[in-house]
């Protein structure tokens, strides 16, 4: 993909989630960007993030994907329908639903489709798949951070 990463053009000062953040050294450094009119971030977890049943994902970091994700997708939503710059967005709810266990050492494919802007606050919905199977489902309220 050669456009930019939604997460890369955060200005400097929200750019140290651990999630997403690339000025974050420690982080997961997430990269999130459109595939049409849906949202997609790739990304392959290690082993030291297994959860109780080995082989698998512990089931926050799943969360911090559909929050990353979901935030990148939200700010991204919005800045294509303004015709602004990205900012930044904070969450105000999240919803996850585990399916099926997520297996580590495998890429992961986050996507996520924008489904209500309204105002400062947008609505994205997502899945989190592996190998084609979706393991996990989620939505998420984002909200604007005013005055950027």
């Amino acid at each position: 993909m050669d456009e930019q990463a939604f997460q890369d053009q955060y200005p400097d000062d929200y750019a140290h989630c651990f999630g997403c953040g690339r000025l974050n050294t420690a982080g997961h450094h997430l990269k999130s960007y459109w595939e049409g009119e849906e949202s997609v971030c790739r990304y392959t977890p290690e082993p030291k993030y297994t959860g109780g049943f080995p082989g698998f994902l512990y089931g926050g970091i799943i969360a911090s994907l559909i929050d990353c994700h979901g935030a990148g997708t939200a700010a991204a939503a919005k800045a294509r329908e303004d015709g602004k710059p990205i900012s930044r967005f904070v969450t105000a709810s999240i919803k996850v639903d585990y399916l099926a266990p997520t297996p580590i050492n495998t890429e992961l494919e986050v996507r996520g489709k924008p489904v209500e802007i309204k105002g400062r606050k947008v609505l994205v919905d997502l899945t989190v798949s592996a190998a084609g199977k979706i393991c996990a489902t989620g939505s998420v309220v984002m909200v604007q951070i005013k005055d950027q």
